[in-house]
């Protein structure tokens, strides 16, 4: 279904938002609707993978997608290594050299297999956690519906995004911070922790509107990342048994953010770490809001905040919107989008099998749409010039009776049976978590993504 003028916001009070960690759009749903020609069951099209998608090898080997399914060895801790997901590294896998094109210029995409491959080798080098057996074809796999049962259940059964971008072509906290705040500050790496300019929250407050970030088993990442949110009260801090605990009691406030677990054994779903624990995340937090007295006036989005060098072949579109005048890291003129993510729309009020995205000519969705939606539900004003861009996504709440199945009647969410490969380690935002709380031991020996 394409984006349309009208929307049914008015009757949603409480927004909610579940980020996870660096993975695609072909990677999580590429085979969702495969075996219906890529077509939903009302006949929308769905831009997924047709199987005979390919990667160059190092020696001009043709490497196909593979899947990913339940039998395959380790499935959950795939692609095996944590792929580069820097702006250079990106740069690699859409279009073969570190630096970016002209203005303008369509990505090929077919660099993953090259770029993971260069990665493992300085990884094995530094003494990275990559998982036996891994090869630089592994990047090529995409998990089938069956292997991500949760996500895909959702995905079918109520709105899957199948054109909705990362705002920037980079890793974490660049992206998280347009999810938050419109921009990144210039920023395109991790290096950056916390950032200066007002947030959504902030935003929020002044139009005395609730909101609370969650943190899964910690105080959340995001508490520590920008000024109004480092200076608000406890009350708008939680863990995700008070986030539990609130959708039972009907308490949750207008706008709730969902962080996972940081570490490395969970449920972040960063590669790589364990796939199946945030299936669990995913089908528990919907459970909360859906068995809650508040759910028929709830629309909760799962996303993830970046492609982490995962495969995907759609060419991330040209014609962002610059947030500010500030000058970008590398030379970058935040005129691009980055990779595809996923992004799956629940709600009562919105039809099973809907394929949602924006007319073609527009901006796509992207991150700041989470605050285009906000701002027009709360009558808020834009926080920079790519959110004021942004389309929302409002009218995919297309239903007046809210629906009462469960889509997830019958789902069982899978178990690894493993801790992983990075078992034992301090993961990287984990480490950067404890940084910011002045909690980090200094002699912590993190993985930290590669910002190439």
């Amino acid at each position: 279904m394409a984006a349309s003028g009208g929307n049914g916001l008015a009757s949603i009070e409480h927004l909610v938002v579940l980020m996870l960690e660096n993975r695609s759009f072909d990677h999580m749903l590429g085979f969702l609707y495969a075996d219906a020609g890529n077509k939903s069951p009302s006949g929308q099209p769905y831009e997924g993978l047709t199987g005979k998608e390919s990667n160059p090898d190092s020696s001009g080997n043709p490497v196909p997608v593979s899947k990913i399914t339940p039998a395959v060895k380790n499935a959950y801790f795939q692609p095996g290594a944590d792929p580069g997901e820097g702006y250079k590294a990106t740069n690699d896998q859409l279009w073969g050299s570190d630096t970016a094109p002209a203005s303008g210029t369509p990505s090929t995409n077919q660099g993953f297999v090259k770029d993971f491959a260069y990665t493992l080798g300085w990884e094995k080098n530094e003494g990275w956690s990559i998982l036996p057996g891994t090869t630089a074809s592994d990047i090529m796999g995409c998990f089938t519906p069956e292997a991500l049962p949760v996500l895909s259940a959702l995905a079918k059964g109520y709105a899957v995004c199948d054109h909705w971008y990362s705002s920037v072509p980079t890793e974490t906290l660049p992206n998280r911070a347009f999810l938050h705040a419109g921009t990144s500050q210039g920023h395109l790496d991790d290096t950056t922790k916390a950032y200066t300019c007002p947030s959504i929250f902030g935003s929020l407050t002044k139009a005395g509107v609730s909101w609370v970030i969650y943190g899964y088993d910690a105080e959340p990442l995001t508490k520590s990342d920008f000024p109004d949110t480092s200076s608000a009260p406890a009350s708008n801090f939680g863990l995700f048994k008070d986030f539990q605990a609130a959708a039972k009691a009907g308490t949750l406030p207008s706008y709730s953010f969902l962080e996972p677990s940081w570490g490395s054994t969970g449920n972040s779903q960063h590669p790589n770490y364990d796939v199946a624990l945030g299936e669990q995340l995913i089908h528990d937090a919907y459970e909360a809001l859906r068995s809650g007295p508040g759910w028929d006036k709830t629309l909760f989005v799962v996303t993830y905040d970046e492609h982490g060098g995962c495969y995907d072949h759609v060419s991330p579109p040209w014609g962002a919107t610059p947030p500010d005048s500030t000058p970008g890291e590398f030379g970058f003129s935040f005129d691009r989008f980055g990779v595809r993510v996923p992004a799956v729309l629940i709600s009562p009020l919105i039809a099973a099998g809907t394929v949602y995205r924006v007319p073609a000519g527009g901006a796509p969705l992207d991150h700041t749409s989470v605050l285009k939606t906000i701002e027009q539900r709360w009558n808020i004003p834009p926080l920079t010039a790519r959110d004021k861009a942004a389309p929302g996504f409002g009218d995919v709440l297309t239903l007046t009776t809210p629906r009462t199945d469960d889509v997830l009647a019958g789902v069982t969410v899978p178990v690894s049976g493993s801790a992983g490969p990075s078992a034992g380690q301090l993961s990287h935002l984990e480490a950067i978590r404890l940084e910011l709380l002045g909690q980090r031991p200094p002699e912590a020996v993190t993985q930290d993504p590669d910002a190439r």
